[in-house]
């Protein structure tokens, strides 16, 4: 069996499990495949986890049928460029299956395929994806472009360009010395600390923090403004010290754990969302603990701190690992996300398209066309891409 239909038969196999019409020899199938590797669980979870489906799932009978999955099978094999089902992206071939190819169907009333529209494309050859690329600036002021080819280093820390990575050790000097990285537009960037703290950058971000940490203190760093994923070196290896992340009005403190923030500019709400250990996050005077699983939200114009629990983190952090996960986002949010990623501009012609949503997982490598193509034609929204700016209308 070839790759695509693998991933037709695993995606069939779950979806006839949830809609509970699978049988004994089908049952054994999909149990023999999650036993295959702890990703295939992990996806499996994923698509379980989804309410919105399992409801239409359960609630179309004509869903598992032959006639009906054929229609399936044939869409996926005509957008199989958009899809992309190859080898690299196995661990999300299943839940892009799902996600895309069976939740086109159901929000089109099953197999009734939406007429698709000719848009107008012009010189949009210069709209690439977000690679890595950062502007490093030193305690000194002077500033260090990095990109890919571009080898950089100093006394404490060196660069290839797709990363940053400063040397280990604390400082005994009183004074700290800062640097700042700053993500643009279109651009991400991973830096290891020198207390070996792992922090991925998202685009248009920017992080403020010591090229080294004073012994004895608490390591303070910066989330200035935009998104990060941290992984946080452990208190025990580092003699102790606490690690605190502050950024506009909260600060977050931590021992050892993975979380994310996302607190942009142009945003009202800064979301934490804790994926393992404990974190306490101090705002407005007023304290909030987290354990895994669970997100707070700040809302900047209100005053608000709303912690919600057995969030779905995968949805939070999917950008870290390349992919956007987007679950009944409005296309509003959804501009925003993509205009920074692909440094576009995106124009709405009514407030209404602003409010229509779109549920999917897509690859972050698509090309824009490929991108704006899948949601509006999901969605049945004629769109036009000039030079860098996006019109749905």
């Amino acid at each position: 069996m070839n790759q695509e239909g693998k991933y037709l038969k695993i995606a069939k196999l779950i979806a006839s499990e949830l809609n509970k019409s699978i049988n004994e020899e089908d049952q054994q199938s999909l149990d023999n495949w999650l036993d295959e590797s702890i990703e295939n669980k992990r996806i499996y979870d994923e698509i379980k986890r989804d309410t919105w489906y399992q409801s239409n799932l359960r609630s179309n009978q004509e869903y598992g049928t032959e006639e009906g999955w054929n229609e399936v099978n044939s869409r996926i094999k005509s957008t199989s460029k958009v899809i992309k089902l190859t080898p690299s992206i196995w661990k999300y071939a299943a839940a892009a299956v799902i996600v895309f190819g069976l939740g086109y169907f159901f929000r089109n009333n099953i197999f009734n395929i939406p007429i698709e529209t000719t848009p107008t494309i012009v010189n949009t050859n210069s709209i690439v994806p977000g690679i890595d690329k950062a502007t490093l600036t030193l305690g000194d002021g002077s500033q260090i472009t990095l990109e890919k080819g571009e080898f950089f280093k100093t006394q404490n820390a060196n660069s290839n360009g797709e990363k940053i990575v400063y040397q280990s050790g604390k400082s005994n000097s009183k004074k700290i010395v800062y640097n700042y990285l700053t993500i643009p537009r279109g651009g991400q960037f991973f830096i290891k600390l020198s207390d070996g703290t792992q922090v991925w950058l998202n685009s248009e971000s920017q992080l403020k923090y010591p090229e080294s940490f004073i012994e004895g203190k608490t390591r303070q760093i910066e989330l200035v403004y935009g998104e990060a994923y941290f992984d946080v070196s452990s208190s025990v290896d580092n003699q102790g010290s606490k690690f605190r992340v502050i950024n506009n009005a909260q600060n977050v403190e931590v021992l050892g754990t993975e979380f994310n923030i996302k607190a942009y500019k142009d945003e009202a709400n800064i979301y934490t969302t804790l994926v393992e250990g404990k974190v306490i996050v101090n705002a407005l005077n007023k304290s909030k603990s987290l354990i895994p699983n669970e997100e707070l939200n700040f809302n900047k114009s209100n005053n608000s701190l709303i912690v919600s629990s057995g969030v779905d983190v995968y949805k939070a952090i999917s950008w870290k690992e390349g992919i956007f996960s987007f679950r009944d986002k409005p296309l509003q949010d959804i501009m925003k996300v993509l205009s920074r990623w692909y440094d576009i501009e995106v124009v709405f012609k009514s407030e209404d398209i602003k409010r229509q949503t779109f549920h999917g997982s897509l690859d972050k490598k698509l090309s824009i066309e490929e991108i704006i193509s899948i949601i509006c034609t999901t969605n049945n929204i004629e769109y036009e891409l000039n030079n860098r700016t996006v019109l749905l209308k």
